[in-house]
């Protein structure tokens, strides 16, 4: 019954596809506009929000209805004006012109958390490059999957497009999924560690996204009020349940007292000692896995059931517990998905810098780190020195899956390059979604300057000889340039042999 399933859902995604492979790019867009309308309209955005959160427990209505909308919004920006049909790109002085061509029926594990915008977001531009997408859900999120997709169909319909470019299989589970990904011609993954491997052990060609942890270093430069509000925005969003919300942050010691003050007034509760213990046992019974019970609830319900007192004058939204010596593994520095802030402190930046890579490398290399910063030459000693494919500067790190107030592109998967296991580093949109043909024409031939090519390295061994040279009396000198004289016409000659 599963296979039968699933194997019908694909039948019917590639008849799809072969029917919209004459397509021009107008019809293509047209498409793309008509299912990103209906995802936007404020009562679908709106009634997917209220069912998702009420299907998965999981982040708060009005956080799911805000980033569905910016969300649609920011990708059709991208996606405008985007050749994807047809020729795409020539070269006249090469001689070649490229043609783009879809992938086929791409295969996409999408989680339980934010399920509607996960879907939509993969889905318009895999439909801008004319592939089909069937989606295999979170079984947590299979309701508010099957209606999401619902609503594209409905789109697709009206404008006479085939309804079976967008699908959600009926089953859910494990064992449908990885029938779904090595049946596919390609897979995107998003969700858990173990939903990414199998999507790269399927034998299909994957993306997966990478594990979120986003640590952030707040120096003593930074704007405070400006870092504060960013931090405390992103760690709160939909209750921390983003991949990209601010996990951890190490702020300077000459600042750290005015830091959780600017904290204090802005709406974040710093647990003492005590309540730190009982909010981590928690979340954490076991010391390590994550409650799930627990995870993507407010703050207020965290504080409740740990026994903590928040004051009921404040809206509080984020949660602190500070974490002494971050060189040490320990669960809070790891992701949370819950509005939960591990705060630490330092005292030089390179130190800062050392704590970001050490803290990624116990939790999850590639993901994304942020500075707040004054000093442009500081941002560049963190980028270079981490294993990170985005490095946020001056913003709350969920810019990370994109923003019209920077120029990353908007995606719902965030992969982590083969630092964290991807395929991709970067975010991945919709040219990853292409296959292309190459057309090559013949062209005046170009003759290599060999004197460009190899000239400094000759001129290098040249010297080096003549050193040697030196040290070995005048006439161990003259064998030696001799001897490099003859490695130069070799070297042509060797050239000469393989270009014929």
């Amino acid at each position: 019954m599963i296979s039968e399933s699933v194997e019908e859902s694909v039948r019917r995604a590639r008849a799809a596809v072969a029917e919209v492979a004459s397509w021009s790019q107008a019809d293509t867009d047209r498409a793309v506009m008509a299912v990103g309308w209906h995802c936007y309209r404020e009562e679908t955005a709106r009634g997917l929000a209220r069912l998702s959160h009420e299907e998965t427990g999981l982040g708060d209505i009005e956080d799911l209805y805000t980033l569905q909308r910016r969300r649609v919004l920011g990708i059709l920006n991208d996606l405008h004006g985007a050749r994807t049909v047809g020729v795409v790109e020539e070269q006249p002085d090469l001689g070649l012109v490229k043609i783009a061509k879809p992938l086929g029926v791409i295969a996409v594990a999408s989680p339980a958390t934010a399920p509607a915008p996960g879907i939509i977001c993969n889905a318009l531009p895999m439909l801008k490059t004319r592939n089909a997408a069937v989606f295999s859900p979170n079984p947590r999120a299979h309701r508010s999957a099957l209606a999401t997709v619902d609503v594209m169909r409905a789109a697709l319909a009206e404008i006479g497009a085939p309804p079976d470019l967008m699908q959600c299989l009926p089953v859910t589970g494990r064992e449908p999924g990885e029938r779904l990904m090595a049946a596919a011609d390609s897979v995107v993954a998003i969700g858990g560690a173990g939903t990414v491997r199998r999507a790269y052990r399927s034998g299909t060609p994957a993306i997966g996204a990478g594990v979120g942890n986003p640590t952030v270093i707040v120096d003593e430069t930074a704007d405070l009020e400006d870092a504060v509000g960013k931090i405390q925005h992103g760690a709160g969003f939909n209750h921390g349940t983003s991949c990209s919300s601010e996990s951890n942050v190490l702020v300077h010691h000459s600042i750290a007292a005015a830091f959780e003050e600017t904290l204090a007034r802005a709406g974040v509760h710093l647990c003492t000692d005590e309540e730190a213990v009982r909010v981590v046992r928690l979340l954490w019974p076991d010391g390590s896995t994550l409650n799930r019970e627990m995870i993507g609830r407010p703050a207020a319900d965290i504080a409740r059931a740990a026994g903590v007192v928040l004051d009921a004058s404040e809206k509080v939204t984020v949660l602190v517990v500070r974490c002494a010596d971050p060189w040490q593994d320990s669960a809070v520095l790891r992701e949370k998905l819950s509005p939960l802030l591990t705060v630490s402190v330092y005292t030089d930046f390179d130190e800062a810098v050392r704590l970001v890579q050490n803290i990624s490398e116990r939790c999850g290399l590639g993901h994304s780190c942020a500075v707040h910063t004054a000093r442009a030459d500081r941002v560049m000693r963190l980028a270079d020195a981490v294993s990170h494919c985005r490095v946020v500067v001056n913003q709350s790190t969920m810019t990370n899956t994109g923003s019209l107030a920077s120029g990353v592109p908007f995606t719902t998967t965030l992969s982590s390059g083969s630092w964290g296991g991807s395929s991709v580093a970067g975010n991945v949109t919709w040219r990853h979604f292409l296959n292309h043909t190459t057309v090559s024409r013949p062209i005046p031939a170009r003759v290599p300057d060999e004197a460009a090519l190899f000239g400094a390295y000759w001129e290098g061994a040249r010297d080096t000889d003549d050193r040697e040279a030196g040290a070995r009396g005048a006439d161990a000198g003259e064998a030696g340039a001799r001897d490099a004289a003859a490695r130069v016409p070799a070297a042509r000659v060797a050239l000469s042999v393989a270009d014929a």
